[in-house]
């Protein structure tokens, strides 16, 4: 039903672009194929937690024609409510770079929106792009301001892809400067590159029955930050998918967090897993690019084109894992859509849970 939907809202949309003036150029540009064509995807941030319960950010899709997917800047932390507080838990925040009048960054660290885009080019090579400040704030340590309970920062973080030819598809990973709070207490770099941290600081993103004789001392985390290098270890839905070559990139934390008591003693293991500024980019085997410029297939669209969406994504934990239950989070593709075509092809809709990959 929803497939079919979908196609009608496209069909009836291509009608009216074509009768509003200066719109009706843009349907010479050829789609590529929607489950086989060179496609590219963009995340803030998704989680894992426990076993396999996840939360993810809204996705961005690249569209079927020219044209970008891009996150809103209105996106500045997770979790941003109480309903992602109910998901997420309620002792962990993810600063996306914007932040008011208390930074939970380092001094001299700046407020700065992020940059979250899929797209497909001119010459249908599709490619993407996550840029932004990212902090994991640990509430539990009960600091008077965010940055007192900052534990890393990964300062000017950049994930790119790009998938020109079978031969040429490309990734980068890249961060400015990587910030860990050490045992003293103080936040300090700590290169730019992966981390490996024990003994970390860092209680559990959330905390249960059996949590109640914890020691906010005791309990430490083991921390290890690297790059995404294959597309599995993205956090994503069926909806993203690969192509017979693919490019990822992106900034993975893994987090084991020994949940303690007053003596020393194992309450718990807590595991989570952070993918940061993911990004992937797949073509066919036999994918050749058009050519730039031109009027014919390929050509730019006069207007952005409508991005496809990528469906509520998130499970919950297995029934033996004692972290929480974790339910699924709304998350499209966004873009821009200028007049009469925006009131026909934007319509709200409720997305129902899929299962992760």
């Amino acid at each position: 039903m929803t497939r079919f939907v979908t196609k009608l809202a496209a069909a009836t949309a291509a009608v009216a672009l074509a009768s509003v003036p200066g719109l009706a150029s843009a349907q010479t540009t050829q789609a590529v194929d929607e489950k086989t064509g060179p496609v590219s995807f963009a995340n803030v941030a998704s989680v894992r937690i426990g076993n396999p319960g996840s939360l993810i950010t809204e996705t961005q899709r690249s569209p079927l024609t020219p044209g970008q997917s891009k996150l809103s800047p209105d996106r500045t932390v997770v979790p941003r409510d109480a309903g992602e507080k109910s998901t997420f838990g309620d002792k962990w925040d993810i600063n996306l770079g914007r932040f008011g009048a208390d930074s939970p960054y380092p001094a001299g660290v700046a407020s700065r929106d992020h940059n979250v885009i899929a797209a497909l080019q001119q010459t249908t090579v599709p490619t993407a792009v996550a840029e932004s400040n990212y902090a994991l704030i640990d509430n539990g340590h009960g600091g008077a301001k965010p940055a007192d309970n900052t534990v890393l920062v990964l300062e000017g973080a950049k994930s790119t892809v790009d998938c020109s030819a079978p031969g040429k598809a490309t990734s980068s990973t890249s961060v400015e400067k990587v910030w860990v709070r050490e045992g003293d207490g103080a936040l300090r770099p700590a290169g730019a590159s992966g981390v490996d941290v024990k003994g970390l600081k860092l209680g559990p993103p959330s905390t249960g029955e059996i949590d109640k004789t914890a020691s906010k001392e005791k309990t430490v985390s083991d921390l290890t930050l690297s790059r995404v290098t294959a597309f599995d270890q993205l956090i994503r839905q069926d909806g993203w998918r690969s192509g017979d070559v693919t490019a990822v990139a992106g900034w993975k934390l893994d987090i084991v967090t020994h949940v303690r008591d007053a003596a020393g003693k194992d309450l718990r293991e807590a595991r989570t897993t952070i993918v940061l500024g993911g990004v992937s980019c797949g073509i066919p085997k036999n994918f050749v690019a058009k050519p730039a410029g031109g009027t014919g297939p390929g050509a730019a669209p006069e207007q952005p084109a409508v991005p496809g969406t990528v469906p509520a994504g998130g499970i919950p934990p297995q029934a033996g894992d004692s972290t929480r239950t974790v339910v699924g989070l709304g998350l499209l593709g966004g873009g821009i859509v200028i007049g009469a075509a925006a009131l026909l092809l934007f319509r709200r809709r409720t997305s129902a849970p899929v299962r992760e990959k």
